[in-house]
């Protein structure tokens, strides 16, 4: 064989060579839960995350970096592996605004939302999120009472963390996005000082009860004595109407008293010397004198008032 048919017969594979290896460069598969970022001569373009075929220019002048769009849990405190659960106990120790020693674990579900700031802002975006979270966590616990860390403040807790994070890591501009946030267990070191806290809870739940109960006593006298109050003011406003009654009756009878004196004042003034005698004196004896020197000296009035007239029987005569 000549050499020039050799260098031919070399050109030949070559140049196959480099076509095969321009069609295996030049297309790239994007999946339902991928996205991919195309580097031209190392420069990032646009997110792809259209799913299916895609074609690029051959390497070395682009490359692809293909990444997930699912949702990524971050465990912090603990790791679990399968179906067995570690514990951390050292990052997951803190204290809380009133001084406890509390126990923090906590899931943060997150996602690749900028591919290029995820690649290239950071050597390690997972390590700082970690760190991230671990900072706002220990933040909120560290102004938070104790009760609110054990019991029904911990919705809040989880929201103020969430908030926090995620502007940390809108700051760190590592290209993630926070979706939840989620306490796993907030919980006391030791038994000592779960029975120590305990005697506090009952103590203070015993004083809380005490306080509601002298509230309602104090509301429910308080109560009866608007209620007392009430009924004096109502009698005292019946018995002012009944005295502005009867002092008008007591006008209208004098006005015509007065009347009847302007007509006849020797009788009315008579007639009222008997009716004032008949109050003062209601159980005397009232007669009618006539001082004539006759033998009858009196008229019994009253005598014969309280006398009843006989009853006439039927058939009888006279």
């Amino acid at each position: 064989m000549s050499l020039k048919r050799i260098y031919t017969v070399t050109g030949m594979v070559i140049a196959a060579l480099i076509l095969i290896l321009v069609l295996i460069t030049s297309w790239y598969t994007v999946d339902e839960s991928e996205q991919a970022l195309v580097l031209t001569f190392g420069e990032a373009g646009e997110p792809v995350v259209e799913p299916g075929l895609h074609f690029k220019m051959p390497w070395p002048m682009q490359s692809v970096e293909v990444l997930s769009k699912e949702t990524f849990s971050l465990q912090f405190g603990y790791e679990e592996k399968d179906g067995e659960i570690k514990e951390f106990p050292k990052e997951t120790k803190m204290i809380t605004g009133d001084e406890y020693i509390v126990l923090a674990d906590l899931v943060v579900q997150w996602k690749i939302t900028d591919p290029e700031g995820y690649l290239y802002s950071s050597e390690d975006p997972k390590e700082i999120l970690y760190d991230a979270t671990s900072a706002s966590l220990r933040s909120i616990i560290g102004s938070s009472l104790i009760d609110d860390a054990l019991t029904s403040g911990k919705a809040e807790i989880e929201a103020n963390v969430r908030e926090l994070l995620t502007d940390l890591i809108d700051k760190y501009d590592i290209g993630i996005s926070i979706l939840a946030v989620k306490l796993q267990d907030v919980e006391l070191p030791n038994d000592e000082v779960r029975s120590a806290f305990t005697a506090v809870t009952d103590a203070r739940e015993t004083m809380n009860t005490k306080i509601n109960e002298a509230k309602k006593y104090r509301n429910q006298r308080t109560n009866e004595a608007k209620g007392e109050k009430d009924a004096i003011i109502y009698r005292a406003k019946g018995d002012k109407i009944a005295r502005v009654e009867q002092a008008r009756g007591d006008v209208a009878v004098f006005d015509k008293l007065y009347a009847e004196y302007k007509n006849n004042p020797e009788i009315t003034r008579k007639r009222l010397v008997l009716e004032t005698l008949e109050n003062v004196l209601p159980d005397a004896e009232i007669y009618i004198m006539k001082d004539d020197g006759d033998t009858l000296k009196y008229f019994p009035i009253r005598q014969l008032e309280n006398q009843t007239p006989p009853v006439k029987e039927e058939g009888s005569e006279g």
